[in-house]
Formats: C-alpha cells, structure tokens, sequence
C-alpha cells in the first residue's frame, strides 16, 4: 500500500511537465489539461500492473504519448494565422472568424513544468511541430526537449533505436525548412532587456503612441489575430491596422503576464459606456535582440484569462 501511494505521488509531482509535453503535442492548453487529467487516469487504473521494466517517468510519457496520439488521429492540426494565408493590407477588415480549434493557443506560464520558457514553447515552434506527424512530433520533443535516450523512447514506442533516429532526422529537417531568421532564439521575460522593452511596448501601446512603436517593431514585425485569418507583416501595414480598423484599441489598459515563455499582454479597451475597460485579446508579444519581431492578439478571451489569472474587467 505504501509502494502505490509513493508512485501516486511521484506520477502527480510529473503533472507539470505532463502538461508542457501535452501541449507542445496538441497545441492547445485546454486539450493538453484533458490529456494529462485522461493520462493521469489510466496510469492510476494501471498502477497495480506497472512492472518498473522502465522509469514511472518514462512510463507515464507512453502513456501521454498514446492518449495525445489518439486526440491527433482525426488528423487536424493546429495553426497560426500564418500557416493558412498570406500577409494583408493593414487596412484589411478581418472578415469572418474561424472556430476556436483551429489555433495554436497561447500557455500561461506553469512553474511546475520543465523547460516551459524556453525556444521549445514559443508559439512558432509549436506552430511547426504541427506540421510533423504526430509520432515524429512525439520523437521530436522526447528526444530533443525532454531528454530521453534512443532506447527509451524506443521502448516508449515499442519500436527500434534505428527507426526512432531515422524519424529524429526527418523531423529536424521538416522544422529547418520551416524556419525563418525572426525564428531566432528569444529572449525570456525575465531578462532585464526584454523586461524593459516589453515594458516600453506597453507604454507606447496604452498611449497609442505611433511613433515609438515604430521604433520598437522589427521592419519584418508580423501581427495576427486569431480567430481571424487575418495577418500582416511590416512596421507600415501595422500601423495602418492600429489606426484604421483597430482603432477603438485607442485607450487600452495593458495588464501583464507571461505565455509561451514571452512577455505578454491582458488588453483591455475603454467600454463603450466609459465605466471602466472591458476584454479585448491577449497580446502575447515575441521580442528578439532588441526590437518585437511579432504580435499575436488571441481574442478569446472568456477562456483566455481566466487560464492566466486576468481579471474579467478593469474599472476606470
């Protein structure tokens, strides 16, 4: 009895990290919480058959594994607005939103997990997993962000040591041709640089302030707005955006917080009646080096800030 409620124990201190992998495999906070609550579940249901052939760490990730495999086998993939289409004109309406499934969602930082902040849970890497099979997708993050030996996840998959380093390889050429030079490493909210430019981006935001925007984007910045197809690239489209269609941004309340390892944004518009500001988007910002590289306006917000702790209004 005390050998189960040990390995109880020690499969819910693995929550966490669970819940990173999970992410990183479905590209949506909401399915991973699903997946890891399912895997905790079965492993629970198991736990009396479990034989220590393997680490109840490598055990618990078959188990993962398998359930996210079953989530990913209807085929659909997640995306950002720029896996869909081609950049816009800043003065483009956004058309008609897309349902929530389809995102790439943003994660609110989760000091229990591993490696959360690093390049591994940006949202454009997450994008370009999406884009692996999901068993290469498994090997990928296993191997390369999770740390586990050949063997290991060759047991985990219950095939050979050649077989996982032959799908290692096509999975790491795929995600290089994917690549572009603002894919760059980035750097964490805590770094007292980005801390301080993100500190400026807020500013200059909540004032409307044109001109030092200007001076913070990257001349190749991307801004997109899930639900919505649209996306545009360029310091001129944006800001054509920002004065034309978004103009009613004008005003807003910026509340920070922390997705994806990057700095980002609770925005809140002044609300129609002037009582006070109500939600608009979470603004999760990407800075590389010294300028903003990318701007991604997520607009569920009934969902959105809750999971990052956001108030649901802001009074005048």
């Amino acid at each position: 009895m005390d050998g189960r409620v040990d390995a109880e124990g020690r499969l819910e201190a693995l929550r966490g990290e669970l819940r990173g992998y999970c992410y990183r495999m479905l590209g949506s906070a909401f399915e991973a919480e699903d997946a890891v609550q399912e895997t905790m579940i079965r492993a629970w249901r198991s736990l009396d058959r479990f034989e220590e052939r393997s680490s109840l760490r490598s055990w618990a990730y078959r188990i993962a594994t398998n359930v996210c495999l079953d989530a990913l086998a209807a085929g659909k993939r997640r995306a950002l607005p720029m896996d869909l289409s081609g950049p816009t004109s800043g003065a483009t309406s956004p058309g008609a939103p897309l349902e929530a499934r389809v995102w790439i969602e943003p994660y609110p930082a989760d000091p229990e997990a591993v490696a959360v902040a690093d390049e591994s849970v940006r949202l454009a890497f997450v994008a370009a997993l999406q884009h692996l099979p999901p068993r290469q997708r498994a090997t990928l993050l296993l191997r390369e962000v999770l740390g586990f030996s050949a063997a290991e996840v060759a047991d985990l998959h219950g095939s050979s040591v050649a077989s996982v380093n032959s799908a290692l390889q096509r999975a790491r050429a795929t995600l290089a041709a994917r690549r572009t030079p603002a894919d760059g490493p980035a750097a964490a909210p805590s770094d007292p640089v980005t801390g301080a430019l993100a500190d400026r981006y807020a500013d200059a935001f909540s004032r409307f302030d044109m001109e030092e925007l200007n001076m913070l984007l990257h001349v190749d910045a991307t801004l997109s707005l899930p639900p919505y197809t649209l996306w545009m690239r360029g310091v001129n489209d944006i800001r054509a955006w920002l004065t034309g269609p978004a103009i009613g941004c004008r005003g807003s309340r910026l509340i920070p917080t922390v997705a994806n390892g990057s700095p980002a944004f609770g925005q809140y518009r002044p609300s129609p009646d002037g009582t006070g500001f109500d939600p608009w988007a979470l603004q999760v910002v990407d800075i590389h080096a010294d300028r903003v590289t990318g701007i991604s306006f997520f607009r569920d917000t009934a969902r959105l800030f809750p999971a990052f702790g956001l108030p649901a209004r802001v009074e005048a």
